[in-house]
């Protein structure tokens, strides 16, 4: 069987934002081995970034669908990171990871803009899940924008 033409595949670009380096560890070693049930040829494009201001210069620099960004960035927090990446001309969603995600942080997210919450330690398939939503919604929206701003 042969593999898709690269074009014909959906790449999806991820910024993993987070202080703590087994986070990024653990997401691209989730996006090398999963098997993405919805979506076959999705194929996953990580950077990382430990704070927001170099976070924010990669996404100012590069087209990114998604981010996942740790709940605390100290001094910084992932509210902040919502806020500046709204004001990108193509904005990312935004996926908050926290090892306490309790109701509050849920609704908080949620109620605020973030697409979802990812509970660490990171599981396959939840975050298969939860990047798989991500990905089509930002097609999604990025489809209904294209058709607003070209009439």
């Amino acid at each position: 069987m042969t593999k898709p033409p690269e074009a014909a595949r959906g790449t999806v670009s991820v910024l993993s934002v987070s202080p703590n380096a087994e986070d990024h560890v653990s997401l691209a070693r989730i996006f090398d081995r999963a098997e993405w049930t919805g979506s076959q040829n999705l194929k996953f494009e990580m950077k990382t970034s430990s704070a927001l201001p170099s976070a924010l210069a990669v996404l100012q620099e590069h087209r990114t669908q998604i981010v996942v960004c740790e709940r605390d960035l100290a001094p910084d927090t992932w509210r902040d990171l919502l806020d500046l990446s709204a004001g990108l001309p193509v904005p990312p969603l935004v996926i908050v990871a926290s090892r306490l995600a309790d109701e509050r942080l849920w609704a908080e997210a949620l109620n605020l803009g973030a697409y979802d919450v990812l509970v660490k330690p990171f599981h396959a398939a939840e975050v298969c899940r939860v990047m798989e939503g991500a990905w089509h919604r930002w097609k999604a929206q990025q489809n209904g924008f294209h058709r607003t701003r070209s009439r």
